[in-house]
């Protein structure tokens, strides 16, 4: 694999070339990410024992805050596609979402109360919100088609090492400084400065409607003159709501929705683990760090994987994985392997299904609402995790542990097979472009 400076996607020859070409936008933001990432999981991988112990919070109120963290991004989500949609301009919407999330790192300092770090997570999660389907669009618009999984699993390999150093920069930071969870504020504070100034001054400013090549439009008038104009993607216009009514999308939102209602917060599989096993009380931020670590190892194999083999069949493998997780963490084996192999599971997990989740949300419907697209399934994702994680906060507290674990375990059991006929029949639905149809064929 190579790097190409080119902001279009690259179309030459017999396309293999351009298959294995990764944007030099896509690494731009690739850096964007890893900076603004070494800020957020720093933060990220102390907040529950933060919350848990520092503060003296119960476990329902860290399921509530975990649910302001998982869900409350899905308020705005769909508006920042939208916004990034109408104006053909994603870039200054993303600046704006990493910038809140920016100023959020420095208001941690003065929060200790529930209601103060409620309101934190709720800016930094609300310019997530903000600035990821803006991201993806771009990320998108600037890749071939045929190589979206490898484009999208290179963004989040950085992405993830930027998830990796947090943790660890946060660990050093208690070994150097016990106890001095302020320096992680802000220190994490000068990261998420430094990811805005390279999206500010280094990202160019792509118009994905402007910037289509012009062997695409040739490709889709040829095709015009020869197949059923329903599935020829229209030329760029501006978007309307009725471009988002696709049954691709749809079921594709309902199978991942619902198995967003039976995933249970990082935080709380750590929670559990660490209360099985003292190394993982004594060194909680490394947990991450071993999730993270099988997140940046896989993201680019099975991004590569997803386009060869099919995205859906990917995703629903890597739940597969989570499922596993939960056994790893939950079942009558405990000790140190059993930790590690759980936060393997996990980093698997997240590997086959985030990039490849916005790769396929991104295919299904037209280019004019790409971003929107990308939002609303993500939106989903968002508003079942929110309600999932407050759920098992309250099992939790009111059953415990282990018995929250085993309910959930028993609901996703449940609901897979729903979720995989969900999107089996998405295959078959009358696709919204060429594009995606040729995505989809054979998968």
């Amino acid at each position: 694999m190579y790097i190409s400076v080119r902001d279009r996607p690259a179309r030459d020859g017999d396309g293999r070339s351009a298959r294995q070409r990764v944007a030099g936008t896509v690494v731009l933001l690739g850096i964007v990410s890893l900076l603004t990432d070494i800020s957020s999981e720093s933060v990220n991988a102390i907040l529950p024992i933060y919350i848990t112990s520092v503060l003296g919070m119960s476990a329902l109120s860290y399921g509530f805050v975990d649910g302001i963290y998982q869900g409350v991004s899905a308020l705005v989500r769909i508006a920042g596609g939208w916004w990034a949609d109408r104006s053909d301009r994603p870039k200054p919407v993303a600046v704006l979402g990493y910038g809140l999330s920016m100023l959020s790192r420095i208001a941690l300092l003065p929060a200790h109360g529930l209601a103060s770090i409620t309101s934190v997570i709720t800016v930094d999660r609300l310019g997530k919100g903000l600035r990821t389907a803006p991201r993806d669009a771009l990320i998108s618009s600037a890749s071939a088609p045929e190589s979206l999984g490898r484009a999208f699993g290179t963004h989040r390999a950085m992405d993830t090492f930027g998830a990796l150093v947090g943790p660890l920069m946060a660990f050093w930071i208690l070994i150097l400084l016990p106890a001095n969870y302020h320096a992680i504020f802000v220190t994490s504070f000068g990261f998420a400065v430094l990811g805005v100034a390279v999206l500010l001054l280094f990202v160019p400013d792509l118009r994905p409607r402007r910037s289509l090549a012009p062997a695409e439009s040739a490709v889709t008038t040829s095709l015009a003159n020869t197949v059923d104009t329903s599935v020829v993607e229209s030329s760029p216009s501006r978007p309307t709501l009725r471009l988002l009514l696709d049954p691709k999308l749809g079921r594709l939102c309902m199978a991942a929705g619902i198995l967003g209602l039976v995933t249970i917060g990082d935080g709380f599989l750590y929670l559990q683990l660490s209360e099985r096993d003292s190394l993982a009380t004594k060194f909680f931020p490394l947990l991450y760090v071993g999730t993270n670590f099988a997140y940046l190892a896989l993201a680019i194999p099975l991004g590569h994987l997803s386009d060869k083999i099919g995205r859906k069949r990917v995703f629903l493998g890597g739940n597969v994985a989570l499922l596993a997780a939960y056994g790893a963490a939950g079942g009558p084996i405990d000790g140190a392997a059993m930790t590690v192999v759980c936060l393997l599971l996990l980093g698997t997990y997240y590997a086959a299904t985030d990039g490849v989740l916005a790769a396929i949300a991104g295919q299904s419907v037209p280019l004019e609402v790409r971003a929107s697209g990308i939002a609303t399934a993500q939106t989903v994702v968002a508003l079942a995790r929110f309600g999932s994680s407050l759920c098992f906060g309250l099992l939790w507290t009111t059953l415990g542990r282990t018995e929250a674990l085993t309910i959930t375990s028993v609901a996703f059991v449940v609901v897979f097979p729903v979720s995989f006929w969900l999107l089996r029949s998405a295959s078959a639905a009358q696709p919204a472009s060429i594009t995606s149809d040729k995505e989809e064929s054979g998968r």
